[in-house]
């Protein structure tokens, strides 16, 4: 059984919610789950130890939540390179942000990544529960 990391930064809550069913399908997955707002990770001691992880923020104005810039800048120093991942957000226009902290697990960390980010408007619109579940079980299949 591993341990899954998942990270998230919301205003409005809906990448909070999208975070808690990613949870819950790793939960249903028979592995152990932590979920965390960005402002409980104060440093990379606070990423290392787990087996896989997701790090997600919702979109404004065309970017990530300051504090996921943040917490990608403190996970360079973490040792992620080959552990399961995948990254996440809810967006109102546009959803660049789960596509660049995708990016940047993959090509500065080298993390496995699942096939792509996990991009929805809301966690409860068009199949959201259901895909956010099926994300979480995606990352625990690498572990």
């Amino acid at each position: 059984m591993g341990k899954v990391l998942i990270v998230y930064a919301s205003r409005s809550d809906e990448t909070k919610s999208i975070a808690e069913l990613i949870a819950e399908g790793v939960r249903i997955s028979g592995h152990d789950v932590d979920v965390k707002k960005t402002s409980q990770i104060k440093g990379e001691d606070d990423l290392k130890g787990y087996d896989g992880y997701a790090f997600g923020s919702a979109t404004y104005h065309g970017e990530m939540i300051t504090s996921m810039k943040q917490i990608l800048f403190i996970a360079e120093r973490a040792e992620l390179n080959g552990k399961p991942g995948g990254a996440f957000g809810a967006y109102g226009w546009s959803g660049e942000a789960p596509g660049r902290i995708f990016e940047t697990m993959e090509n500065v960390y080298g993390m496995k990544m699942v096939s792509g980010p996990l991009m929805l408007k809301a966690s409860w619109v068009e199949g959201g529960i259901q895909a956010s579940q099926e994300y979480g079980k995606s990352i625990t299949a690498m572990i």
